[in-house]
């Protein structure tokens, strides 16, 4: 009888549906697939879950801006993330969604098994609350608080810079600050349940040692959620809904257990490292609560940046891997954020970047290496690949512990996920064997008739297959085409029993494979110049034009009298007076309807001075189509007393103009610098 494989169960973080996904996000879930894709040549049974996060106010509210109800929404914005891991070949095992009926009864199941045995209770949550991170905040742990003429708070920002409204309602909590000591306690005993470790002192230091307050788990302000069954009136809050889908896609509190008996716990959950709290120290106490095992690891990565800045369509920087798929292929996708990101830290996005590693690593290094090598073989022995006779020469020798060396150190970073590192190790290999043709220079002994030189030729061909046999095995797990093809190419097969990666050596070349009659390039080599501007073209907007001076932009601006109004109605001022006020060109970050209010839009503005400025303006009747104003840059008044209305604060005015009743927004040209004044 076959012995039983080892189970395998790695997680990405379930995305939140509120935008289109870039780059940074599909990091993640390839760097997961990655792992998978080792862990099932390496004979584990794998079990590699992905989704959707869809409940919340943050969704209510978008779908409600859309005109749409919330499930019509989150159904469109599921389905493209689907397709978009089609496109991307992830290949995960299941696609759990918050609104899937299974995890909704489960979460009910879950949160009034923590209410009857006393960890959940009712209470009245009075505090700072930031709809767009869904999260409570204290005053002390706002980034930014805003004040009256008076000194009383009248709102502010959370960390993130989005802002926060005052919250005043009925609730349940969770008791999260009774197993603080436990925590600390665990963290102590399992040093390696965060990974990287500078993410657990973050934990320790920043939330265990200030002390763990209880945790706000039901709200009754929106409907959009799962209703606790006991006490409809509430909705379960995200963190036991969304963080409970990685034991509920199990089928855990279901009638079929047997899949949580099998897999759980998890070897791996990988998450940004924005959400590592969540990760390990919500997750881990509501696991421990309910009497389950922790996740043997949670490993926080860090985030892909574009020139020292956290990727965000706000800031226009931008680029989404379909592009990029679309242009260059899935494989140069896969292998440059794989490459690009080092275990723990961030890594840097750059067109310039990009471009040098599919020309250089790619196409130079492994598809130069491949054309070569199959010429050759065709050239001196008729496409017919040598016998492999290991250690015929110094050369060889060499390119046989080479390899052994590459293949050991290979598995040590796959099995710790890293992906950057197991890639450079394989190009340890690619490096040697191009080195290893100027070694033993095929074309002279092909020339020479010397006793030997053919037996020196044949060793040299078939070190050089077994070489690219090797490295294409090892890129099995980051790129999902190339291995292949490279294996074809040689002649050898591409069955999956012979694509397994365990025992792999260069001595395991199989006997008498046949090379294609001529190659074709697997990575054609890229124009760099032509390719930079287009990856910089496909960003929101280029540094080329952030860069040119306001001076020019007005200079060369068209702009339209006919939409100014001048009116002469009003009492004339003095200069002195009209001096005083500071007009700002401000960005348009985001844009919505004020809740309960028929006529305000709440602007979230980029004026220079200010990260996400918001001002509220009574203009929603001329602006039905309101997103369409995103990305626009309008004249703001900055320095206008805050002001609060219908809850929100208000930090300024848009410049209008009026017609025949109408207004409209005056807009400027968007080469002007967000903060110029206007003077």
């Amino acid at each position: 009888m076959a012995d039983k494989k080892p189970t395998y169960y790695i997680t990405t973080p379930i995305y939140y549906p509120s935008g289109k996904l870039h780059i940074g996000n599909s990091y993640t879930t390839i760097a997961v697939d990655a792992e998978a894709r080792y862990r099932r040549l390496m004979g584990n049974d794998v079990f590699f879950l992905t989704g959707t996060d869809e409940h919340g106010q943050k969704i209510e509210e978008k779908a409600e801006s859309l005109g749409k109800q919330p499930k019509e929404y989150v159904d469109g914005m599921a389905k493209d993330i689907k397709d978009l891991w089609k496109l991307l070949e992830i290949s995960n095992d299941k696609f759990i969604r918050t609104t899937d009926d299974e995890h909704e009864a489960a979460v009910q199941e879950i949160f009034d098994r923590l209410l009857n045995q006393g960890d959940i209770y009712k209470g009245r949550y009075e505090g700072w609350y930031s709809v767009d991170d869904e999260e409570f905040f204290t005053e002390s742990q706002l980034a930014e608080v805003y004040h009256d003429a008076d000194g009383n708070v009248t709102g502010g920002q959370a960390p993130s810079g989005h802002d926060v409204v005052w919250t005043d309602e009925e609730s349940y909590f969770f008791k999260m600050s009774k197993y603080s000591d436990w925590l600390m306690t665990y963290y102590k005993e399992h040093p390696d349940f965060i990974i990287p470790n500078t993410r657990m002192n973050e934990m320790v230091k920043n939330f265990l040692e200030p002390g763990l307050e209880d945790l706000s788990v039901s709200r009754t302000s929106y409907t959009w959620g799962v209703p606790v069954k006991t006490d409809p009136k509430h909705v379960i809050y995200v963190w036991i809904d969304a963080l409970s889908n990685y034991i509920t896609a199990l089928g855990y509190a279901s009638k079929d257990e047997s899949n949580f008996n099998k897999y759980w716990p998890a070897n791996v959950q990988m998450v940004g490292k924005e959400i590592v709290r969540f990760h390990t120290i919500y997750w881990p106490i509501m696991l421990h609560a309910l009497g389950l095992p922790l996740p043997k690891h949670v490993i926080g990565h860090g985030w892909l940046l574009m020139k020292d800045s956290k990727m965000s369509k706000s800031k226009g920087n931008v680029i989404y891997p379909d592009t990029l798929v679309e242009r260059y292929g899935l494989d140069a996708l896969r292998y440059y954020l794989l490459k690009a990101m080092p275990f723990g830290n961030d890594g840097n996005f750059t067109p310039e970047d990009f471009v040098a590693k599919v020309n250089y690593d790619l196409a130079n290094d492994l598809g130069n290496l491949l054309n070569r090598t199959v010429a050759m073989v065709n050239k001196y022995f008729d496409g017919v690949v040598p016998a492999f006779v290991s250690g015929v020469n110094g050369p060889d020798a060499d390119m046989e512990q080479t390899a052994a060396d590459v293949i050991a150190e290979y598995h040590d970073l796959m099995e710790s996920l890293h992906f950057s590192d197991a890639l450079s190790a394989i190009w340890k290999l690619v490096a040697r064997t191009n080195k290893y043709i100027d070694e033993t220079e095929p074309w002279v002994l092909a020339k020479d008739e010397k006793a030997g030189d053919k037996d020196r030729l044949a060793a040299a061909m078939s070190h050089l297959v077994a070489s690219l046999r090797v490295i294409a095995l090892l890129l099995q797990p980051v790129m999902t085409h190339a291995p292949k093809e490279i294996l074809t190419q040689l002649g050898l097969s591409t069955e999956p029993e012979d694509m397994q990666i365990e025992g792999l050596s260069l001595a395991g070349l199989p006997v008498n494979s046949h090379v294609v009659a001529k190659g074709t390039p697997i990575f054609p080599r890229l124009d760099a110049e032509v390719e930079t501007d287009f990856i910089q073209g496909q960003m929101t907007k280029s540094d080329k034009q952030k860069g040119r001076s306001a001076m020019a932009a007005a200079a060369n601006a068209k702009w339209e009298p006919e939409n100014v109004t001048l009116d002469l109605t009003k009492p004339e001022i003095k200069f002195e007076d009209f001096d005083k006020s500071e007009v700002k060109v401000a960005e348009i970050i985001e844009v919505k309807p004020v809740e309960g209010a028929d006529k305000l839009l709440q602007f979230r503005l980029d004026a220079g001075d200010q990260q996400n400025r918001q001002i509220l303006s009574g203009i929603h009747e001329w602006y039905p189509d309101y997103e369409k104003l995103t990305g626009k840059k309008v004249l703001a008044v900055t320095n206008l007393k805050p002001r609060k209305m219908r809850g929100q604060i208000s930090q300024g005015m848009l410049l209008s103009t009026e017609r025949d009743g109408k207004v409209t927004l005056v807009i400027v040209p968007n080469e002007l610098n967000n903060g110029d004044v206007l003077g």
